[in-house]
């Protein structure tokens, strides 16, 4: 990551932490990175309060609940999963606020429907309506796509505590 991520991430985490805030995350495409920034940072144990890999269908349902069916009928790729995924990791944990990210990277696994560098987030936090973001970055190469959804991943934990 970036040195302006890290930076980024430095900032979101004391404001959480003023706030007495914690976040968890859930990410399939993204494999840990958006915990792995945060947790990069010395005192994030005060704000990240777990991350949940959740790269295969079963490990979606498993760990974070959410139903397999909603998974067969709009695939893992899809507004309904991030929104459950990231209600599952908020009901999951002990977190105030929920990050989820599921997409795909590439270079393989696109389709006409779900293209290389389509991802779908769920933001959710306590009391308040889960927000769902579409983002389609097109074919940049698998790592760009990643860094890009991180990069809008702690736009949502941001605008979260605004």
């Amino acid at each position: 990551m970036t040195s302006e991520m890290t930076t980024r991430a430095a900032a979101l985490l004391d404001t959480y932490r003023e706030k007495g805030l914690k976040i968890a995350t859930a990410e399939s495409c993204t494999g840990g990175l958006v915990a792995a920034l945060l947790t990069e940072i010395s005192g994030s144990s005060a704000v990240v309060e777990r991350g949940f890999v959740t790269y295969s269908n079963e490990a979606k349902t498993e760990l974070i609940g959410v139903p397999a069916d909603l998974i067969a009928g709009h695939g893992a790729v899809s507004e309904p999963v991030a929104r459950a995924m990231a209600e599952g990791a908020l009901a999951h944990s002990r977190a105030d606020v929920a990050v989820a990210i599921t997409g795909v990277a590439g270079p393989t696994g696109g389709t006409a429907t779900k293209p290389v560098g389509l991802v779908h987030f769920g933001l959710a936090r306590k009391g308040a309506p889960t927000i769902h973001l579409e983002r389609r970055y097109g074919d940049l190469g698998r790592g760009n796509v990643r860094r890009r959804a991180v990069e809008d991943a702690l736009s949502l934990l941001e605008q979260a505590i605004c």
